[in-house]
C-alpha cells in the first residue's frame, strides 16, 4: 500500500507544479462564494475565472486547465452552463470537481441536476458529510447546506460513489479521501473549528482541489488541497481565536504555504478501502 511519506512527497511536488504552471480554473460557483473562492485560488498560485453562463461555457472550458462546479446558489443559466461545461470537460479530458452543495430531497431541483452531472464522470466529488451521505443514497436530515453528520461516520458509506468518480473527498473535523486509484482511504487531520464558520470555506476548497487536479492525479489533488487548508487552518488558529482575525491570517497562510510547511505539518493516516 502507498506510504504516507510518498504521498506527502507527491503533495509537495503538486504544490511546486501549481506555482510553476498557474493553472486556469473555471469556477461555476455560488454567489456567496465567488469572491472568496477567487481569492483563495489566487493566494494558492492558481488563476480563477468565474465563467458561468451557457453562451461562453463550452469555448471557455476547452481552454481551462480544470473546472469546478458548485451547486450552492444555482440559477437557470448556471445550470445550463454546468451541463455544457461538464460535458465539454469530459470530452476533452479536462479534470473537473463536483461539489453537490445542499444535495437532498428538500432542494430537489439542484439535486436532480447533480444526478444528471454524474453522467459526465467528475474527476473528484467533494462535499461535507451530510451531502456525501445523501448522495450515496442515505436518508439524512440536513440543516440547510450545513452538515449534521461527522465525516468519521460517513466515509464508509461513500464507497458506492466510486462508480461515478475516481476520488471522493469528505470535509469535516477530520477530512477523508477515498481513492479508487490507490485503493485507500486517507484521513487528514489539522485545521481549526473556526474554518466552518467562515462563509465559502468548503466551496473554496472544492475549487482548490480543481486547481491541483490540473497538475496531478485526482487523489493527490484532493489530498493536496485538504492538506493546504488543514495546515493554513492550524497555523492561523495558533495566532487567532476570533473569526475576523482568523479569516485574515488563514488567507495569509494559504498564500505562504511552502514545501517546508507541508513536510513539517502534514498529518495523514491511511486505511484500506473497503466496500
Amino acid at each position: 500500500m502507498t506510504s504516507t511519506s510518498s504521498l506527502i512527497e507527491q503533495v509537495i511536488e503538486a504544490w511546486y507544479n501549481m506555482q510553476a504552471k498557474t493553472p486556469l480554473v473555471q469556477c461555476i460557483t455560488n454567489s456567496v462564494a465567488a469572491n472568496y473562492t477567487a481569492n483563495v485560488l489566487l493566494a494558492s498560485g492558481a488563476s480563477p475565472a468565474m465563467i458561468d453562463n451557457p453562451y461562453e461555457a463550452e469555448s471557455f472550458t476547452k481552454i481551462a486547465s480544470a473546472l469546478s462546479i458548485n451547486l450552492g446558489t444555482p440559477t437557470t443559466e448556471q445550470m445550463q452552463a454546468m451541463q455544457i461545461s461538464a460535458k465539454t470537460a469530459q470530452l476533452n479530458d479536462i479534470p473537473w470537481v463536483l461539489d453537490p452543495v445542499g444535495y437532498g430531497p428538500i432542494l430537489a431541483w439542484r439535486s436532480q441536476m447533480t444526478d444528471e452531472l454524474l453522467q459526465f464522470k467528475p474527476s473528484i466529488i467533494r462535499g461535507n458529510a451530510s451531502e456525501i451521505s445523501t448522495l450515496a443514497g442515505n436518508q439524512v436530515q440536513s440543516k440547510g447546506v450545513d452538515s449534521t453528520l461527522s465525516s468519521d461516520d460517513v466515509y464508509r458509506q461513500a464507497y458506492t460513489l466510486l462508480v461515478h468518480t475516481d476520488c471522493i473527498a469528505i470535509s469535516g473535523e477530520s477530512d477523508y479521501i477515498l481513492s479508487k486509484e490507490l485503493d485507500v482511504v486517507i484521513q487528514i487531520n489539522g485545521g481549526s473549528p473556526l474554518q466552518p464558520k467562515i462563509t465559502a470555506t468548503g466551496c473554496a476548497l472544492g475549487a482548490l482541489i480543481a486547481a491541483y487536479s490540473a497538475v496531478t492525479t485526482p487523489t493527490v489533488a484532493a489530498l493536496s488541497a485538504h492538506i493546504h487548508f488543514a495546515i493554513a487552518g492550524k497555523l492561523a488558529s495558533n495566532q487567532a481565536q476570533t473569526m475576523g482575525s482568523f479569516s485574515t491570517i488563514f488567507m495569509d497562510y494559504i498564500h505562504m504555504l511552502d514545501a517546508n510547511l507541508i513536510e513539517q505539518y502534514a498529518n495523514i493516516k491511511l486505511f484500506g478501502l473497503k466496500a
